[in-house]
């Protein structure tokens, strides 16, 4: 393994672990330490920004030019992983199982969309 590779292993366990914790300590309201769990979760999120940081100096790669494709490419991710949210909500709190489903599949569909966005089709 690359050192490089156990860096980012080890720095990102501990970024995720980090804001895991302050998700839960801020979303549970019985643990009534909402506060201290956002501190937790952006410390985590800027460690995991670090990691991701020192992994791509590690590997000396060029740093990332950002573009119409490289935007759109995000929104579109980003946008996939919450109407799939969306349909779990729907599902699991709201106890509306078909409209869960339905609404997860378009967002699955949209995650889908990123395949041929990003690698293309050959």
């Amino acid at each position: 393994m690359k050192k490089s590779s156990f860096v980012a292993i080890v720095l990102g366990t501990v970024s995720m672990v980090f804001f895991a914790l302050g998700m839960c300590m801020a979303t549970i309201a019985e643990w009534n330490a909402f506060k201290p769990g956002l501190v937790f979760g952006i410390l985590g999120l800027l460690l995991g920004l670090v990691t991701w940081l020192v992994w791509r100096r590690m590997e000396n790669k060029a740093p990332i030019h950002f573009s119409a494709k490289t935007v759109g490419t995000v929104v579109m991710a980003v946008l996939g992983a919450l109407i799939s949210g969306v349909g779990m909500c729907f599902c699991m709190v709201w106890g509306k199982i078909v409209w869960g489903v339905l609404i997860g599949l378009v967002g699955i569909l949209i995650l889908l969309g990123l395949i041929p966005l990003t690698q293309g089709i050959r």
